[in-house]
């Protein structure tokens, strides 16, 4: 499957997972006995700590409260050649993770994405599976189509990936933030079904269907102005524009009749919309250039790393 000498991480976050982060941190260990088990405890206030610490993992904290503020901690401090990051709900299937290291390994590639198969009604709640769905087309509208589960919190990276990834969400929007890296970067990566179960007993879901389905649309919609900044500002240069010539039309037709313009507020209104349609435009084609500069610059930290399996 993959070299002895390769260093493997478990990255697994977690906020008040006294119930389930034991079975987590045993079945991986189970499943990679090579690898090293990291719990980030994000300020929980249960006996998390305790039991994770128990369970053989080595222990550390991330106080800002957030789920990219523990993934951009954890990128930051461990290094390895394969990251495996996982919640601590025991949701997921650890006797998956060999095979999706394998598929990184033998295909050189710098993500796969743990795409969740529900194995029981309770796993997977219909408004989030909905949210998901309309999440993951949207995304595939704006960057193209390449996965089916953007929501998904077990993957595996490459080191290139992690060490060139610039963590910028504070929370759940953490994996449509990966999602976007891997797509703007063109970078090579893969899908693999995996058993999605119910949390165990004592444990309850941190997520909102539509606080964090909000949150995480806001996310896609900033993503998008940043990484595509010509697209977005035309878009609302050129619904500026109809508005203006909207308004415009009657004014014409009547001056061209009577040589006289009789709403000459309608008139000025319609040049201050056509003149922001144009200052829209213009913004998109200077931050174009910008963005390709600083996708330039991911590009060139993340060729600076060595391939997996080198």
């Amino acid at each position: 499957m993959n070299s002895p000498s390769m260093r493997i991480a478990v990255l697994v976050p977690c906020y008040n997972e006294e119930a389930a982060v034991a079975a987590v941190v045993r079945d991986f260990k189970q499943a990679l006995p090579t690898a090293v088990v990291y719990v980030y405890d994000n300020n929980s206030r249960d006996r998390t700590v305790e039991v994770a610490r128990a369970a053989g993992a080595e222990v550390r904290s991330e106080r800002r409260q957030g789920k990219g503020h523990v993934v951009r901690r954890m990128f930051a401090d461990i290094d390895a050649d394969i990251y495996v990051l996982v919640d601590g709900d025991a949701t997921y299937d650890a006797p998956s993770v060999p095979g999706m290291i394998e598929r990184l390994v033998t295909e050189h590639l710098d993500m796969v994405v743990g795409l969740r198969v529900d194995q029981e009604q309770a796993a997977y709640r219909m408004g989030h599976r909905t949210g998901n769905w309309m999440l993951t087309s949207f995304l595939a509208e704006v960057f193209g189509q390449a996965f089916k589960d953007i929501l998904s919190g077990y993957r595996v990276f490459s080191r290139r990936f992690v060490k060139s990834f610039p963590v910028l969400s504070d929370g759940f929007e953490i994996e449509t933030e990966l999602t976007v890296h891997a797509l703007e970067l063109a970078l090579p990566v893969a899908e693999i079904a995996t058993p999605y179960y119910a949390r165990p007993e004592g444990s309850v879901s941190k997520l909102n269907t539509w606080r964090d389905g909000f949150r995480i649309l806001g996310t896609i919609l900033k993503l998008y102005r940043s990484e595509k900044p010509l697209r977005f500002f035309s878009a609302i240069g050129i619904f500026l524009a109809l508005i203006s010539i909207g308004f415009a039309i009657p004014i014409l037709v009547t001056y061209i009749e009577t040589g006289l313009v009789p709403r000459l507020p309608t008139a000025v209104l319609s040049m201050g919309l056509m003149i922001m349609a144009l200052l829209s435009a213009s913004s998109g084609l200077v931050l174009d250039t910008v963005t390709r500069g600083r996708r330039e610059m991911k590009l060139l930290a993340y060729l600076s790393q060595a391939p997996v399996g080198s």
